[in-house]
């Protein structure tokens, strides 16, 4: 899969659950693919969808995130980033390593599309709609996790004047 889809499919679900968590949770989208040009540019060289895109290395360390320890749920969401792309690279043909152990590629629906073909766009497509309904559905308000309506909190008594005429004009 290419990286555009999945930033936008970490970033639909995790705009669901954790709005604050988006950008952390794209880098984590992201991270197996980068994590290859790093161990390349220190010299090691590893293949593509190799090492840095093991399923069970990424499902455990997201797994102790969540249960044991995360520092305001910033690992998680890398974690949890990281595997969905490991989820949406098991879609394509070549597959992904599901364990250290193990020979066998893993596949998720037969492995039957390309990266770059245009089911590819679809799915991702599909994802961040489903993400949109949900959020409405559980009375989000919209995706817009670092915008303040100051106004807004300033008319509702959540702040006082003077951290309202501090923050009006800053938009982030």
């Amino acid at each position: 899969m290419k990286w555009l889809n999945h930033g936008l499919i970490a970033g639909a679900i995790c705009a669901v659950v954790s709005p604050p968590h988006v950008p952390v949770c794209v880098a984590g989208a992201t991270a197996p693919d980068w994590m290859e040009f790093v161990a390349k540019g220190l010299g090691r060289r590893i293949k593509h969808r190799g090492p840095t895109h093991i399923f069970t290395h990424w499902l455990i360390v997201a797994l102790v995130f969540t249960l044991v320890w995360d520092y305001q749920g910033i690992g998680m969401a890398f974690a949890w980033g990281g595997v969905s792309h490991i989820l949406t690279d098991a879609m394509t043909v070549s597959g992904v390593p599901f364990s250290p152990y193990s020979d066998r590629r893993f596949h998720l629906f037969g492995g039957r599309f390309r990266t770059g073909d245009p089911v590819e766009y679809a799915i991702s497509a599909g994802v961040v709609i489903v993400c949109i309904a949900l959020s409405h559905l559980t009375g989000g308000q919209g995706f817009a996790p670092f915008f303040y309506d100051w106004a807004g909190m300033y008319e509702r008594g959540l702040i006082d004047a003077l951290e309202w005429k501090t923050n009006r004009f800053r938009l982030i």
